[in-house]
């Protein structure tokens, strides 16, 4: 059954996300930023992806681009998952929200900008929910200084 939706996704997603490959028993593809949003549209409406897992990122502090967006999609009918990847730089590093798509991705977008500064492009809500208000920089950029102090702030009631 895997191999048969693996077989069936890569023919549908490879023109507009790429092909993908099988990584540690998932199928991975790697669209381009502006490739993202027309590739979740498939995998959620045309191949019943309808779980949305989670949404991180990776530093890679020596390469350009410097940042991995990654996500994770589960089908419930298909009873697999797939692996979205797509590098963003450090000058901008952006990408569409999937709020449209399930609204859980709203909390978890949330978390991904306060701990990598990736900003989601139509995330309405992208305070802080993990670090205090005023908290300076991104904690897990392999970059950011570990013995930093941050500013006291005042408790608020």
């Amino acid at each position: 059954m895997t191999a048969a939706i693996f077989d069936t996704l890569q023919a549908a997603l490879a023109p507009v996300a790429g092909p993908g490959l099988v990584s540690h028993g998932l199928l991975v593809f790697t669209p381009a930023p502006e490739a993202l949003v027309p590739t979740v549209r498939a995998l959620r409406d045309a191949h019943g992806f309808d779980i949305f897992l989670d949404v991180t990122a990776i530093d890679w502090i020596e390469q350009l681009p410097r940042f991995e967006v990654v996500w994770h999609f589960y089908s419930t009918t298909h009873k697999v998952r797939v692996r979205l990847k797509t590098r963003v730089a450090e000058a901008d590093p952006a990408v569409d929200s999937l709020t449209p798509f399930y609204g859980s991705a709203a909390f978890m977008e949330r978390e991904c900008h306060d701990m990598y500064g990736i900003r989601f492009i139509g995330n309405a809500d992208l305070r802080p929910i993990l670090l205090y208000e005023g908290f300076i920089g991104h904690p897990l950029r392999k970059d950011y200084p570990k013995q930093q102090e941050q500013p006291l702030v005042p408790y608020r009631i």
